[in-house]
Parts: C-alpha cells; structure tokens; sequence
C-alpha cells in the first residue's frame, strides 16, 4: 500500500511540474514573438512585435544617436534644420520644418516608427496611431535624457551593446574632464540674451545642468520660474548683484561677435561692474550648438568647453 502510495505521489508531482512547466511556457514564447518593448517620456509602452525598418524623425537630435546605435540606414525621412546633422540624413525625405511637421509628407515616407520630440510634435501621435504607426516621444535635453534615449534607440535597433558602449564612452569623457579641473564650488550665473531682453538659466537649462555636472554652483537655483520656461526666470539686476557669482557664462542665438559686443556694452554701467565676473573679466560665452541646441551625444564636449573657459590650462 505504501509503495502505491509513494507512486501514486511521485506521478502527481510529475504532472504538477509538467502543468507548472506549460503555464510558464506561454509568456516566454510570448516574449520571444516579440521584438522589444519600451517605455516613451509620456509614460507610454510601446511593443514592438519586429525591429522598426522604416523610421522618421521630426528633430535632427535623433539623427546623431540612431546613426551611433546602428540604426542609419533605418531612417528614411527627417525634418529641416539649421543645425549641423549628419551626412547619411542630408538626402533623406524632408517632413517639414521641425514646427511645422508635414503629416501627409510623413505619411508619404510610408513609416513603421516615428520617433517625436517631447514639447515640440506630441500633437501628431493620435494621427499617427490611427494609421496604424507606432510612435515613441523621446527628450533629448538633459545628459541624462540623452543617455535613456540613447539605451533606448539601442534597443529598437537591436544594438544594445552599442548603446551601452556609448553611454560608458561618455560617462567616461565626462569623468576625465571633472579630473582635469580643480574640485572647487564655484558660483556662477547664467544669462541668456535675446532681442527681447535678459533672462537668468535655472539648473535644468543645458547651461546649468552643465554647471551642475562640473560641480559648480548656480547662484540663480531655485529662483522661480518664468511662467512658460521652467528652466529660466526673470532677470533682475539687483537680484544679480546680491547673488554676486564670480563667474559668468552668457548663451544667445545668432552671431558670436555680435553678441559680445552686445554684452561689453551693456556691462559697462556701475552695477554690472560691481560683480566679481565683471570686475575680473570671467565672462564667458557659450557656442549655442551645444549649450542652446540639445549636444545629443556631444554632452562630453559641452561639458569640457564649459570647463576649459574657467580652467583653460586645467589644474
């Protein structure tokens, strides 16, 4: 009785492990049909049931990543821009201007993937999906941005050892340019110039997220915000004087020399010459291609331009 007992046992727990053994089958064969799955900076997942074949950018900074990944001769439409992008995009289908994107022009592109800016085309996503293209809203402004995008790009292009390789190249880069500078908490101030006036940039801006990265102080964090930029509040020349930086960096569109003169002129009244960074000549200008234009992968070089204005020899 005993040894049917024991059989009788042994047999249900065989069949225990075969029923376990095919519930659990089910979704990793559900995993293998597909592709990737990924999460969008809206919080959306996207499923990928293959690798995209045919993708279109509405912002030349994905240009640079997708060509960094492996996934250049994916792309087969991208918008216009004034900015620098790489030679395989410049024969691309043109969608438009990046904030006028041409919804029949993408259409037309015959696209599997649109990959969208955050803050600039989130409005073509529910055309988009009707048509039955996948879309993934990315943001590209922060290094840390960048580097999620970049993990990101690596996995729908089925590249994620080069998408690891590149974010450790970059922190790497990074990482020497902190060594190569004294490990002093300076204070700086950044000022964004435009035709229409002066604004200070707040630790989220490119500029101050590059500050940050160095070390630095900006004495304009935690000022309040202007009502439609996050990363930039009002600038007050008192405010200024109290904060009193001893470094001070300025961002503008357009002309380099120009600007300059612009600033010289303008710095030259009594209060502007009460601040440290005037009185000592440590005002610096920053190229707009990588502290107003997202650097993309090109963090590491906004990172060692900023630190060689201050410490042009290193330490």
């Amino acid at each position: 009785m005993k040894r049917q007992l024991s059989v009788l046992l042994t047999a249900m727990l065989a069949m225990a492990l075969l029923l376990t053994g095919c519930g659990s089958e089910n979704p990793r064969a559900a995993d293998k049909a597909g592709f990737a799955t990924v999460t969008d900076d809206l919080g959306r997942t996207v499923e990928f049931s293959q690798k995209p074949t045919r993708i279109v950018v509405t912002s030349a900074s994905f240009l640079e990543p997708l060509e960094a990944v492996g996934g250049a001769d994916l792309v087969v439409g991208r918008p216009d821009s004034k900015t620098k992008m790489p030679a395989y995009a410049k024969e691309l289908a043109s969608v438009g201007k990046v904030y006028q994107i041409d919804t029949e022009k993408v259409l037309s592109c015959q696209p599997d993937l649109v990959i969208i800016n955050k803050g600039m085309n989130e409005k073509l996503v529910d055309a988009l999906e009707a048509n039955g293209i996948k879309t993934l809203v990315l943001d590209m402004k922060s290094y840390e941005d960048v580097k999620r995008e970049v993990t990101t790009l690596s996995v729908i292009t089925g590249n994620e050892d080069k998408g690891k390789q590149l974010v450790q190249d970059m922190d790497d880069k990074i990482a020497a340019v902190k060594a190569s500078i004294p490990a002093e908490k300076r204070r700086v101030s950044i000022i964004h110039s435009t035709s229409q006036g002066l604004t200070v940039q707040l630790d989220g801006s490119i500029a101050g997220s590059v500050a940050k990265m160095l070390g630095w102080e900006n004495v304009a964090s935690g000022s309040k915000p202007l009502e439609k930029n996050p990363d930039a509040a009002p600038y007050s020349m008192e405010t200024l004087v109290e904060q009193n930086p001893e470094i001070l960096f300025v961002t503008s569109m357009g002309k380099m020399d120009a600007i300059k003169a612009s600033m010289e002129e303008t710095m030259q009244g009594p209060a502007w010459q009460s601040i440290p960074a005037v009185r000592n000549k440590q005002v610096y200008y920053l190229p707009q291609e990588l502290f107003l234009l997202s650097p993309g992968i090109h963090y590491p070089e906004a990172v060692a331009e900023m630190a060689k204005c201050v410490y042009p020899n290193g330490k």
